[in-house]
């Protein structure tokens, strides 16, 4: 069975804390997502402005959270400075009937390579899988995305497959992604 939480608590462990968001997030939002490799390889818009991540953080997380169908983390560290803006992490399309959820994130490019995206995706997957009772947690990534897929194999997600022409970017070029998956034990 699934447990919906009433509000989205603070997972920590070491130096890692997801959050959630909050007001004061949304100029580090803004700043991050200047960096072309996050619209590159998720779903954030590019040209991304300052009033998409007000409506990120004041409208659509909200509401998707009191649908059930999202909740959303600030990723912070406290390894180069105390409450460091890290990204962001979350469990979208959710599917409460199935026991699903889609993991999805990106990592401020200051934040990349020490360690902190690993930390978060064990974090929130433990939490998905032991707390709310998700039974499978699936993670899309580009095919190109090497580093993501290193991530999501370090933290204990299989690979399942290639899917062919799974994405359409802006473009209008169709990209294929690799579906990853951790399962309940």
């Amino acid at each position: 069975m699934i447990w919906w939480p009433t509000e989205i608590p603070t997972l920590s462990h070491g130096n890692i804390t997801l959050r959630p968001a909050i007001e004061e997030d949304i100029q580090n939002i803004f700043q991050a997502c200047q960096d072309p490799a996050i619209p590159r390889f998720t779903t954030v818009p590019s040209p991304y402005t300052i009033t998409h991540a007000e409506n990120f953080i004041r409208e659509i997380a909200p509401k998707q959270f009191e649908a059930k169908k999202e909740i959303l983390f600030v990723i912070t560290s406290n390894q180069v400075s105390a409450g460091e803006f890290c990204g962001v992490i979350s469990f979208h399309t959710v599917d409460l009937n199935n026991h699903t959820a889609e993991l999805g994130y990106w990592i401020a490019k200051g934040a990349r390579g020490r360690g902190i995206g690993a930390t978060s995706v064990n974090l929130i997957s433990n939490y998905g899988l032991e707390t709310i009772g998700f039974r499978r947690i699936e993670a899309y990534v580009d095919v190109d995305n090497v580093a993501s897929r290193k991530l999501l194999s370090s933290a204990s997600y299989r690979l399942e497959g290639i899917l062919s022409k799974k994405v359409t970017r802006a473009n209008g070029d169709q990209i294929d992604m690799v579906l990853y998956a951790k399962i309940a034990e």
